[in-house]
Parts: structure tokens; sequence; C-alpha cells
């Protein structure tokens, strides 16, 4: 910022299929809010040509890539699933990659304030990267029903996803703020009031 002043970061958080993206784009498209999103970012550090690729590659073998030469995410998903050590060590890899990247790209932001979006915000503990923590929240039933639908899997694997992040509660504990998503045309007007807050904030 012409000021010189650090912009507001916001970090962006909830479970899968509570709407983080959807909330993230609103500020965006209705206010020009900068988003620094880290499944985006995960998907460049591994991208053809990078230092993260690279390294998955002389670890796991060549048959960790596609025909394209691009990260087989299947593949190596199964080769971390049930293995700790090897889980640890892609974790290891990765994680100050996207760090060190996420901080990059906050030093550009143009905007009063940024939404840092991390799914695994409290899981991975990066609240120390935010000066507020925003928890899109949604029912479990919910969650459910959208991921069943979006990405055509059973009730058992969303189930076994949702176990694996921490639950409804814990995250709502560290929530600064919180948009509730089960009503689509409740988001908008939760989206404006905090815009608001959060200008005020900047001041």
């Amino acid at each position: 910022m012409s000021s010189g002043k650090q912009p507001l970061i916001i970090g962006l958080t909830g479970g899968i299929a509570s709407g983080k993206t959807t909330v993230a784009n609103l500020f965006h498209d209705h206010f020009g809010i900068d988003i620094v999103d880290a499944d985006i970012i995960a998907r460049e550090v591994v991208a053809p040509g990078s230092q993260g690729l690279k390294a998955i590659t002389e670890h796991f073998g060549y048959d960790i890539l596609t025909s394209q030469g691009h990260l087989n995410r299947a593949k190596l998903r199964e080769k971390i699933f049930t293995n700790v050590t090897e889980k640890s060590w892609l974790n290891a890899l990765l994680h100050p990659m996207i760090r060190d990247k996420m901080q990059k790209d906050l030093a550009k932001v143009t905007s009063p304030y940024a939404l840092l979006v991390v799914p695994l915000l409290v899981e991975n503990q990066l609240q120390s990267m935010t000066d507020r923590i925003l928890v899109i929240d949604v029912s479990e039933e919910t969650q459910i029903t959208r991921t069943m639908q979006r990405d055509k899997v059973s009730r058992e694997q969303v189930e076994s996803i949702l176990a694996s992040q921490v639950s409804r509660d814990e995250r709502l504990k560290y929530a600064d703020d919180i948009i509730h998503t089960d009503v689509c045309d409740e988001v908008l007007p939760q989206v404006m009031q905090l815009h608001q807050q959060y200008l005020t904030l900047c001041c």
C-alpha cells in the first residue's frame, strides 16, 4: 500500500464444502479484496519444473508422474495414506514451501486487507500468519450433502474426511468472526457487514 502500512490479514478457514471459496469470491468480486489461497499455492509448488515436484520425483520415483509430467495426486495419496513416515516427509517438504509462497504473495497485497484462505489453518497451526480468523461455518449434514453432490463420493468417504479435520466446535473456538452458509441468500449480507468492520479495523 502506498502508505507503507501493512494490510490486515484475515485468515479464512472452514471444513470441507463449508463455502470458503464462495465467501472469498464475494469479498473479491464485490469489494476488490485480494485473496491468497493455500490450495492454489499447494498446486503451484508441485507444478512441472518446480523444486517441489523435482524433490517428490527423486523421492518416490518417476511413476509418481502422469504421462504429461504432472504430479499424479491419486498415486501420491495412495503412497502416503497409510504410511505415516512418507506423509511426514511430504509435509516437511511442502509446508515450508507453501508458507514461504503465502508470505511472498501477502507482501504483494494492495487492498486494505487480504484474505488468506487456508482450509487447514487450525490443523496446521498457521494462526500466527493472520490478524483475525474468519470461520466459515455450516452444519455437518450440509457439508456431507454438498460434498457428496460435488465430488460424487459416498457418505462414508465424506464422514472419513470430516473425521480427519478438527471438529466444528474446535474450529469455532479460534474464530474472531463467523459467516454461516447453510442458507445461501444470507451469505452476502454477512460478507457486506464484515467488510465494513474490516475497513474500520484498517483505519
